[in-house]
């Protein structure tokens, strides 16, 4: 396997977190412990449980990880549509953070079944 930095899924990733941190300069400042904190916070568990999974020693480890890192996605999508539902983000804003989630959520789940498939 490559070196976790190597991986797509993992660079794809660490663009979205550093997306979600511009964005959420522009929040109110009332925020910033709560919805800016949650968005920043999860946006960052998804590739460092990337990377955590990859440093495990077994394949269910690794797949472990991995779904934790998949639910951190979701998490953070809802999020986007509540920065949405307050007027926090602009529709143009979401729609282009909310496709490189998706984005993510498709190249993890062929990371998870990749993994899935080679523990057969």
């Amino acid at each position: 396997m490559k070196v976790y930095t190597e991986l797509d899924v993992w660079k794809e990733s660490r663009i979205l977190v550093g997306s979600v941190y511009k964005l959420t300069r522009s929040f109110p400042k009332e925020e910033l412990y709560g919805l800016t904190n949650q968005l920043r916070r999860c946006a960052v568990s998804i590739p460092s449980n990337i990377a955590e999974g990859c440093g495990r020693r077994t394949a269910a480890d690794t797949i472990q990880f991995l779904h934790i890192s998949r639910g951190s996605l979701y998490e953070l999508e809802t999020q986007l549509f509540i920065a949405l539902d307050l007027n926090y983000i602009s529709q143009e804003d979401f729609n282009n953070l909310n496709n490189r989630v998706i984005s993510c959520k498709k190249l993890i789940n062929g990371f998870i079944n990749y993994f899935k498939s080679n523990r057969k």
